[in-house]
Formats: structure tokens, C-alpha cells, sequence
């Protein structure tokens, strides 16, 4: 037996005025064929008090209680660059973003392409090289990573650039939380500003510009965290799992938790993902794992943008290219699950805390009533705390260990 997780991120959404979602409105037979001969319910994988994240929920998702083992973004994203982390130094997420005239007016600099991206990194590395206490690591497109090392406090507000969109720099950069926190603060506004001045004369930028694109042209550091210490998900489950996904943060989970981390070429964390690629490579991954997670960033960056037809798209890309091709490829021992982390309404484009749906069945199971995959198989369903649905799940497909 294998269990195929896929998570779509920021899938679901809040009603318009018209009563539609996204959800509601795409076409997804593959997700309502899952929904139809299984279990459905409701899951709220952020808990109370605690920032509407990926990070958070994700980790829920995987079966971690947040309260018990989150210690920020910033340090997940270092596993899976491979950066270490000493027990005191500092990791945050570090996004290349878009300013004008004292506004931040795009968190992901147009979704710069992974090799100007570097390069805009490398150069801020050696060009603010005389400041020893941090370290600059390139990723994917607009996703990066600043360290600071050793004696830096973490009593600082950070606000994640996806949620300020829209506000002046001066109002929402890096604050700190007492007189311990102000160095710390200071420092990180200071590269900022710093950033703003080098990266707005770089060439890339003014090629970016001639092509009507939007320049990376500062650097929003967010996320931050001490290096976490989960059990291993083979401690806890019994079983052996993997993790698919373009995005660092989801990669760096895994990796925490013991997890393997299967790179997919073509994955990009975007709208251009390569569902199928994603597909082929779980079904293969399920010969030496009991349980993959599949992670698609493409929902939640369409709610970002507010794009209710753009979402709609990326819904149905993950429908038919990959749970469609899953349903196609496993067979009746196989199960497979359907999760959401969080909500991203377009209407404010931004996560929310809330009940989101969830379905999952063994595909052995037979259609007993159908059922659309979407936001109402939450109204009236009991909620269930987001970090004990994987227990519940395995229970129910009759999970056992894989024999060593």
C-alpha cells in the first residue's frame, strides 16, 4: 500500500459576491472523484494564534503540532538549501522584491527568473561583503535566504512582503520588539536600504525595465527562526515518506522530518510547474516509500495576485495534468489524499486562518454519493485540528509499517 498527498496551497478561497469561489467554479472531476469515494471533512491546520503561513500549515499538514516544533520560516528554507545553522545564528526568508517611489509594489519582482535572480544575490554578497554578521544564499526566482550569525536577537517584527503589497517601505520595514531586538533591526533595515541603492542601478534591472518588466530592486527579509528540532516522521509514523515540491520552505519540512526530498526538473513553484513530471515521479517515489507528499504552490500565488480566473486555471492544471495522471498511474492498493494548508482569498490576496477542505480515499473504494471537492464540505463537518488528520487518515486506509 502507498499514500499520495497532494497538497494544493492556498487552494481554497472566500465566496464573491456571487457566491463563487474558485473551487466551486473549476472544473476538477479528479478531485471530486476522490471526494466521492471517500472520507471528506473539514481541517483548520493553523492554530489559534499563531500567523496564517505556509510554514505552519504545512508542518500541521505532515502530522507536527506547530505549538510543539515551529521555530520560524527562515530556518526550514536553510534545510533544504543545505545552509547549516549553529544553535544561535538567525535564518530568514529574503525576498527580491519590486519598490517605486517609496512603495512596495510587488513581492515576487514579476517572478524574476532564477539566474538574474542569482546573480542580483552574488552581487549584494561581495558588495556588502564588509558586513560579516550576515550571509546572502541564492534560490528559486524571488525566494532566498539571509543568515546572520551568532549574538543577533530575535525579538524583531518582520512583515511578509505578500501581505504589505501596496504600503510605503518607511511603514512596514523591520521593527524591533524591545531594546533587545533594536541592533538586530537596525542591521536589517540598513541592508535594505543599502539594497535599494545598489540593486536600482544594476543592469539586469535596467534590462528588466527596458522590457517592460518589473525590477528586483531590494531585498525584504521575513520569516525568521532558530534551527528546529523535529522528531523523525518514521519515529512517530512508522513509515517511510518523501516530499515533491518546487518551494524551499515545503523541501526544508521535509528534510527536518527525515523526509526525502525528490527533485523534479520543470518544477518551478509557479503556473509552469510540470504537474506530470510531479505525478511520475510520486508514483515511482511510492517503491521505496509508503507516503509522498506532493506540494503545488500555483493556487496561492494566483490568489496573491487577486486573479480569481487565474486560480480557476491553476485548479484545473492540477486536476487534469496531476491527480488525474495519479489516478491513472496507482493502482487499487494505492490511496490518495487531497489538502489544503490554507485559504488565499483573492479578495484580499493574502492567507487566512479557517476550516478548509480535505478528501481521501483508497482507490479500491467504491463511489458511494458524489460529491464536489470545495469549500461546502466544510459547512457542518466537525474540525478537526490540522496536525491529527494524517493520524486519522492513516488509521482509516489501514496503514501498517513497511517491513524493514
Amino acid at each position: 500500500m502507498g499514500l499520495v498527498v497532494v497538497i494544493g496551497d492556498g487552494m481554497a478561497d472566500w465566496p464573491d459576491e456571487r457566491g463563487r469561489t474558485p473551487l466551486s467554479e473549476a472544473h476538477h472531476p479528479n478531485m471530486d472523484e476522490v471526494a466521492s469515494r471517500g472520507v471528506v471533512g473539514a481541517a483548520e491546520p493553523i492554530p489559534k494564534g499563531m500567523e496564517p503561513g505556509s510554514d505552519v500549515a504545512i508542518m500541521s499538514l505532515m502530522g507536527y503540532d506547530p505549538r510543539a516544533y515551529y521555530t520560524g520560516r527562515g530556518p526550514l528554507e536553510a534545510a533544504a538549501m543545505g545552509v547549516k545553522l549553529g544553535s544561535e545564528d538567525l535564518a530568514f526568508r529574503c525576498n527580491l522584491v519590486t519598490v517605486e517611489r517609496g512603495v512596495l509594489v510587488d513581492y515576487a519582482a514579476g517572478h524574476i527568473r532564477s539566474e538574474e535572480a542569482a546573480e542580483l544575490i552574488d552581487y549584494l554578497s561581495s558588495t556588502l561583503a564588509s558586513q560579516s554578521s550576515f550571509e546572502l544564499h541564492a534560490g528559486v526566482s524571488y525566494r532566498h535566504l539571509l543568515v546572520l550569525r551568532g549574538g543577533f536577537s530575535d525579538r524583531v517584527k518582520c512583515f511578509p512582503p505578500h501581505e504589505v503589497v501596496g504600503r510605503r517601505v518607511a511603514e512596514v520595514m523591520v521593527r524591533p520588539l524591545d531594546d533587545e531586538g533594536r541592533p538586530t533591526a537596525e542591521l536589517l533595515n540598513d541592508l535594505m536600504m543599502k539594497s535599494l541603492q545598489l540593486l536600482e542601478a544594476h543592469p539586469i534591472n535596467d534590462r528588466r525595465l527596458r522590457m517592460g518588466l518589473k525590477p528586483a530592486n531590494m531585498i525584504w527579509p521575513w520569516g525568521h527562526g532558530r534551527k528546529p528540532s523535529l522528531p523523525s516522521f518514521t519515529s512517530i509514523y512508522g513509515l517511510k515518506g518523501s516530499v515533491i515540491s518546487a518551494v524551499d520552505l515545503v523541501k526544508g519540512l521535509g528534510l527536518c522530518a527525515g523526509l526525502k526530498a525528490i527533485e523534479v526538473p520543470g518544477a518551478t513553484g509557479y503556473l509552469d510547474t510540470n504537474y506530470e513530471g510531479k505525478a511520475e515521479y510520486a508514483v515511482k517515489a511510492l517503491g521505496e516509500s509508503d507516503l509522498v507528499f506532493v506540494h503545488v504552490e500555483a493556487p496561492d500565488e494566483a490568489g496573491h495576485v487577486g486573479d480569481f480566473e487565474l486560480k480557476v486555471r491553476a485548479l484545473e492544471d492540477m486536476d487534469r495534468r496531476l491527480v488525474g495522471k495519479l489516478l491513472d498511474e496507482l493502482d487499487e492498493d494505492h490511496a490518495i489524499a487531497i489538502l489544503c494548508d490554507h485559504a488565499t482569498p483573492v479578495a484580499i490576496k493574502t492567507h487566512v486562518r479557517g476550516p478548509v477542505p480535505y478528501a481521501y480515499a483508497k482507490l479500491s473504494w467504491k463511489a458511494e454519493q458524489r460529491r464536489s471537492f470545495a469549500e461546502g464540505l466544510t459547512l457542518g463537518a466537525s474540525v478537526i485540528d490540522g496536525f491529527e488528520l494524517l493520524g486519522r487518515m492513516l488509521r482509516d486506509l489501514g496503514f501498517t509499517p513497511r517491513a524493514s
